[in-house]
């Protein structure tokens, strides 16, 4: 007796396009677009949840800052308010952090990206994760 719905071992990757790809959750089909949102918030969230701390983790450092970074540059500008208003407060003063972090290397991530995210996470958390 089977237990599933649709037969996943026909499914050839190679053949999918990006329209094709859906989350289904409960038997419901949900947009690709709310699956990424929730992707994206949840990398987000993991990847300023435990950050690096200690003058000798410096490779630990930099390799969750450029996945901070990425997942940044990833978020439509549009998602950023929503996405900053779900952070909890010491949550916000850690990405303020990453935030400065990527901005001291221009040359590295994008400063127009960053900027974007300053103004957001400043305007729902206040100048207060700046300072802390």
């Amino acid at each position: 007796m089977s237990y599933r719905s649709i037969d996943v071992d026909i499914i050839d990757e190679d053949q999918l396009v990006q329209e094709e790809l859906f989350a289904f959750v409960g038997g419901t089909e949900i947009d690709s677009e709310v699956a990424l949102k929730d992707v994206q918030a949840k990398a987000l969230t993991t990847g300023i949840e435990n950050p690096p701390y200690g003058s000798h983790k410096t490779d630990a450092k930099e390799q969750n800052t450029k996945i901070v970074m990425e997942v940044l540059n990833s978020i439509k500008a549009t998602d950023i308010p929503s996405l900053v208003k779900n952070l909890t407060l010491e949550q916000q003063d850690v990405l303020m952090k990453y935030i400065y972090r990527g901005m001291a290397s221009p040359e590295l991530y994008n400063s127009a990206v960053l900027l974007n995210w300053h103004e957001k996470l400043t305007e729902v958390a206040g100048v207060g994760c700046i300072v802390r």
